[in-house]
């Protein structure tokens, strides 16, 4: 009898054990499907900028380069004044994330720890904001900087970026969690509310200062819309914007842009590797209230 309850234990055991190493290959086989949907663009822009056009554009198409050839990236940086173009890149995104990390983190702190009888209405217009169309607000925008004169200038350029209702919201919903009596302790100690801020709160925030800032640099440095806006003469082009404006009306460079691409994505993926483990953990925390 004994041996008998013992073999029913040994085959239950043996079927959950079954269950889940079935579990566990469907979802290492979902995870595989959505890899090669995720990375499978990335691989073949990449394979592409080694390929001539003539390669890219036959049928059928190869995975592979069949003669890998360098001339795509010589070629755009004969065409193109990269150095010039990546400076413009690299100091709108820097303006930006800056701005970004503390007029948000300002903004979220009074939402959160400086209680006033607007608040609720204050973060509802915040929401709301987030519902609005970027491409809506264009035409204002673009009359606003060019009746202060910014057209055309670093200025006017990352001047509509300062702020975002987003950074506003993740900071708010990770600063709610930070105990209040961490702050009530402080005052009575005779701090001021900048200093709490910058030397209590703020260093807590790191999660969620790497999130904003790894989000807010992708959004400027991928920028397109309202750089080719504002920007008019080549020397203050963008990345993004100088990129396209290597494609004639008649005829695409596919190889050419291809390598573009790379280039433009590269400091972006090396970005989210740095911040990937912070990326992660503010995006958890944040989305928790």
């Amino acid at each position: 009898m004994a041996t008998t309850k013992r073999t029913r234990r040994d085959e239950r055991s043996a079927t959950v054990r079954n269950a889940g190493r079935l579990r566990a290959a469907g979802l290492y086989a979902a995870l595989a499907i959505g890899l090669v949907f995720v990375a499978g663009p990335f691989v073949w822009t990449l394979l592409g900028s080694f390929k001539s056009d003539a390669e890219i554009r036959q049928e059928p198409p190869t995975f592979l380069p069949l003669r890998w050839i360098t001339g795509n990236y010589a070629a755009l940086f004969e065409r193109m004044d990269v150095v010039t173009v990546t400076l413009n890149s690299a100091v709108v995104a820097v303006i930006v994330v800056a701005s970004n990390l503390l007029f948000c983190s300002m903004v979220a702190y009074a939402l959160t720890k400086l209680p006033f009888a607007a608040g609720r209405a204050v973060f509802g217009l915040v929401l709301l904001q987030m519902m609005v169309p970027a491409i809506v607000l264009l035409i204002p925008q673009f009359v606003t900087v060019a009746s202060l004169g910014l057209a055309d200038t670093y200025a006017g350029i990352v001047l509509p970026g300062l702020v975002t209702p987003l950074g506003v919201f993740l900071m708010r919903q990770f600063m709610a969690d930070i105990p209040d009596e961490l702050v009530h302790a402080a005052r009575v100690d005779g701090s001021g509310e900048f200093r709490i801020f910058f030397r209590i709160v703020l260093p807590l925030c790191k999660p969620v200062l790497a999130t904003l800032g790894l989000i807010t640099f992708m959004g400027s440095w991928n920028a397109f819309v309202w750089p080719a806006v504002v920007a008019q003469r080549k020397e203050m082009y963008t990345l993004p914007v100088a990129l396209a404006s290597l494609s004639g009306r008649e005829t695409v460079h596919y190889g050419l842009l291809l390598a573009g691409v790379i280039v433009v994505i590269t400091p972006v993926l090396l970005l989210f590797v740095f911040l990937q483990r912070y990326f992660v953990q503010g995006v958890a925390t944040a989305g928790l209230k």
